[in-house]
């Protein structure tokens, strides 16, 4: 079962990171290895909201989810996406953008320096809006109950997460002001933060707006198609399930595909902050979007979802410490290496975190207890 169902994605992460070694040297197996695992990581959350969804739809359907979704997944967004990043921040053609990259890596590499601060802004806004949006949602089961339980309170204002995400673009505009004022052959790059953070941040709020707009187009096909069983059933006729696997299924297909490219999109910008180039970055979000449909097709035949309850805590905890992280490098750098290991130290630990909730709960049930799931379960205090 494990083999059928992650086969291909086992035979493309051997190909990849072989064709790492051989072309680039062991950076870049480490790197593509490192981005791999983010990705896996960021997305898995992505995997098991999939899962969901998708056991709704029939088999065509589905198929053509994990057909054509994963061309879209893994040839659009982390191939295309991560050039066209680069092609609009250091205002060159997509074109000339992946030319570079080949014939001339040190122009190229100057480029996405330069572009960095533009890049980094928009990026880390986006992914601190993931993060704040999580943290500031009330959640039944909580993995650091002591820190969550209080943001969950403050997040009852409205727009919270808007007012703090803005907060800390200015503050970081200013200090790029700020830095470019007492240093010299230093350029004023604030602006450019600014806009770009502001981008970053509408971006967002648009794919979450269409995310919203087809989850309740969704809804109300259920629901139609809901009240026409109920009328068919009333009046003694037969129940289609065409229309449900049309036109519903449909609305599935396009509701997952934007909810699919809103979850890369951490993957992509927080893949920047680990190495800018662009095939190494494309290489091993590749092969994380292979897992990630893999997992997908595996929860939706197994029947079941994931029960590592905390992976999602862990997942966007690693969001907002990559946020911070890019933010932090519009000024300072900092290692690539130390980049990815936050990411997973912060899986592991809510993997780890999962395992002994499970253990605990298996061991109540074997003394009579019943643990009420549905109720606050959190390993904090």
């Amino acid at each position: 079962m494990i083999f059928r169902t992650f086969g291909w994605s086992f035979a493309v992460t051997a190909a990849g990171l072989a064709f790492a070694a051989w072309q680039w040297g062991w950076e870049a197996f480490g790197i593509v290895l490192i981005l791999s695992i983010l990705e896996i990581s960021l997305s898995f959350d992505n995997a098991v909201v999939n899962a969901g969804i998708l056991k709704k739809m029939n088999a065509f359907w589905q198929k053509f989810f994990l057909t054509v979704g994963i061309l879209i997944a893994v040839f659009g967004m982390r191939l295309v996406f991560p050039v066209v990043i680069v092609a609009i921040s250091a205002k060159v053609g997509p074109v000339e953008a992946v030319e570079l990259a080949i014939d001339n890596p040190g122009r190229y590499e100057d480029l996405v320096t330069d572009a960095h601060p533009a890049i980094a802004a928009f990026g880390g806004m986006f992914l601190l809006m993931i993060f704040l949006d999580f943290i500031f949602e009330d959640r039944d089961i909580k993995w650091l109950g002591w820190l969550e339980r209080p943001l969950a309170k403050l997040g009852k204002v409205d727009m919270l997460s808007v007012c703090v995400a803005l907060t800390v673009l200015l503050v970081s505009a200013m200090t790029v002001a700020t830095h470019a004022h007492v240093s010299t052959g230093h350029a004023d790059k604030s602006a450019t933060v600014l806009l770009s953070g502001v981008a970053g941040l509408i971006t967002y709020l648009v794919v979450g707006g269409l995310s919203g707009y087809f989850e309740d187009k969704l809804e109300d096909e259920e629901e139609h198609e809901h009240e026409e069983e109920e009328k068919a059933r009333a009046e003694g006729k037969p129940v289609s399930v065409a229309a449900l696997a049309g036109k519903a299924a449909f609305f599935l297909f396009l509701y997952l595909e934007v909810l699919d490219a809103s979850f890369s999109f951490d993957g992509v910008i927080g893949a920047f902050a680990i190495t800018n180039h662009i095939f190494w970055m494309a290489l091993g979000l590749g092969i994380g979007a292979m897992y990630v449909r893999s997992l997908t097709v595996y929860l939706v035949r197994q029947g079941t979802l994931d029960d590592y309850v905390y992976l999602e805590h862990g997942a966007h905890y690693a969001i907002g410490a990559l946020a911070t992280i890019l933010l932090i490098t519009i000024q300072y750098e900092i290692s690539e290496i130390i980049t990815g290991l936050v990411g997973v130290v912060l899986i592991a630990a809510s993997f780890l975190s999962s395992v002994r909730r499970n253990k605990a709960l298996e061991a109540a049930q074997g003394q009579g207890l019943v643990p009420e799931e549905k109720t606050e379960v959190s390993s904090g205090t």
